[in-house]
């Protein structure tokens, strides 16, 4: 018989007295009990804690062993705080490495493999952990509090007031400063209010996306949605990344649809409002309990709203905007034909002399052979353009936008005390000290992350580009790089496939000892490298 459908939200309603109260501390084995379960075609993860409800038949049980064992193998759990999971984070050698044990905590109990054949691109899933404190730490509306008490938080810049009722979406920034006194009365008369970058006022947010930017290989970005009780502050809409859904403090419903047509699959913008006629019905409808996650791809339509008994407090984490084949494509191709045209007379070859007369959409319903033969050329030439295609050239292109947008690293304890920002040098007892540290041959060194630097040419001249000294607001500085000698190539790019290594100056591929310790000078003076012990 089949299975009449409920939703995740109605469930929600008709059971949720009945639900064990959620755990005072995150389980350190999550892995205890789990279920899984598709509705829709939308996968939803419901994590149990240890303490959870141990009797069944034999049946369930070897199901879940099942389970487990498939989906577990590779899963980490994360730590009992955030905040201790990322001071374990640092210990970690590798920031590829660091990058991906974070994103698993991101998602567990998911498997990152499984999630990013199965899930990533493709569908929303849920993870209901039952698990409040999951997130704790990440960010709060204390924080929050604390932001506009504290930082220079602007209108329209850093904050937006939203409200959406009777099916209209409503902006309500004043010009200049936010300040609690106007921002909490927005709140209280039912606004929403959305922090636009975080990652500028919270450090943790910001060591979180710095870590996870490696992760994607594409700029990690955030924000903050405060939502009052029994409102919702956004029309239905879909977005141009991807987007995971980490549900702090309260509780948010919220129904996610299908794109509309083949077009917005994967789309390279972002939607205008919808309204509700317009987005048929919902393929998935959860209410989402702090500790939750949703996540969905670029160009599901989606739309949240507050349950009237709670506050909402969420974070979008999103990534992959303009990251899309056709986005290198975009530099390849313009690229190609400049080359071709250089190189390959056919290029420049003139067009048929009536080519007007036959060809444009004035002509299209035309039954003329000569439209065939001058399709015939085009098609030939776009085959052919493909032997003239710069794309490592192109791709150098796409990292040097995604270091423009990355975050700068933030430091770890030692990757401070080893790096320039920690050196001792200071101002004591009006004279300097520990000035000039020295670099010698045997100082062991690397480079401070792994996705932090790119070496590129550029015209005739070979530059390196880094991130280091990038700003946490979004573009509010240039990308930052240096000329490298060509004498010096050979021995940067040894540093960076020798990551996370460290490798002594001595043995730089460089032509004498001075030219080592002073290419090593360099990358220490401008933060790009530390020392394996402080210098």
């Amino acid at each position: 018989m089949e299975r009449k459908h409920m939703s995740a939200f109605a469930l929600y309603q008709s059971l949720s007295a009945e639900l064990p109260p959620p755990a005072k501390k995150p389980s350190l084995q999550v892995a205890a009990k789990k279920k899984k379960k598709k509705e829709n075609g939308v996968a939803t993860i419901k994590v149990q804690t240890a303490k959870a409800q141990v009797k069944g038949d034999n049946k369930k049980k070897k199901l879940m062993k099942s389970v487990q064992r498939e989906e577990e193998e590779e899963c980490v759990n994360g730590a009992e705080t955030l905040d201790v999971l990322l001071a374990e984070l640092a210990e970690v050698n590798n920031s590829r490495e660091r990058a991906s044990k974070l994103f698993q905590w991101l998602i567990s109990p998911i498997p990152a493999k499984a999630f990013f054949r199965e899930t990533w691109e493709k569908k929303p899933i849920i993870v209901q952990r039952k698990n409040p404190n999951y997130y704790k730490g990440l960010f709060s509306t204390a924080e929050f509090d604390r932001i506009l008490r504290q930082e220079d938080v602007q209108y329209g810049v850093n904050l937006d007031v939203t409200s959406y009722t009777n099916g209209k979406r409503e902006t309500h920034n004043p010009p200049g400063r936010a300040l609690p006194f106007t921002v909490w009365d927005f709140y209280e008369s039912g606004c929403s209010l959305r922090m636009l970058n975080p990652q500028a006022f919270s450090s943790t947010v910001w060591n979180v996306l710095s870590i996870l930017q490696e992760q994607f290989g594409s700029m990690a970005g955030a924000n903050v949605y405060l939502t009052p009780p029994g409102t919702q502050g956004f029309a239905p809409h879909y977005d141009d990344i991807e987007a995971f859904v980490v549900q702090l403090e309260g509780k948010k419903h919220w129904r996610v649809y299908n794109p509309r047509t083949e077009d917005e699959v994967l789309p390279v913008l972002s939607s205008p409002n919808f309204n509700q006629a317009e987005i048929g019905k919902p393929i998935l409808e959860v209410v989402l309990e702090a500790g939750d996650l949703l996540y969905f791809p670029r160009g599901f339509i989606h739309q949240g709203d507050c349950l009237p008994d709670v506050h909402s407090l969420h974070i979008t984490i999103s990534s992959y905007q303009k990251n899309s084949w056709g986005d290198l494509l975009l530099k390849v191709v313009p690229a190609a034909l400049e080359i071709a045209m250089e190189e390959d007379v056919e290029y420049r070859q003139g067009l048929p002399l009536d080519y007007l007369t036959y060809m444009g959409v004035q002509n299209s319903d035309k039954d003329d052979p000569r439209r065939a033969k001058f399709f015939s050329r085009i098609e030939s030439l776009m085959k052919k353009l493909s032997n003239y295609a710069p794309v490592d050239a192109a791709v150098d292109q796409k990292a040097r936008d995604f270091l423009h947008d990355c975050l700068p690293p933030m430091l770890t304890s030692d990757e401070l005390a080893t790096s320039v920002q920690g050196a001792s040098a200071r101002w004591e007892r009006g004279r300097t000290v520990d000035v000039g540290a020295k670099i010698t041959a045997q100082t062991k060194v690397r480079v401070l992350r792994a996705g932090c630097t790119r070496l590129c040419s550029d015209g005739d001249a070979v530059c390196l580009y880094y991130t280091t000294d990038n700003s946490r607001v979004y573009h509010k500085e240039e990308l930052k790089s240096l000329e490298v000698k060509s004498e010096h190539t050979d021995a940067i790019e040894f540093l960076m496939h020798s990551y996370p290594k460290f490798v002594t100056v001595g043995s730089f591929p460089c032509d004498s000892a001075d030219d080592r310790i002073a290419l090593a000078e360099l990358l220490f003076e401008r933060g790009i490298i530390h020392t394996s012990e402080p210098v």
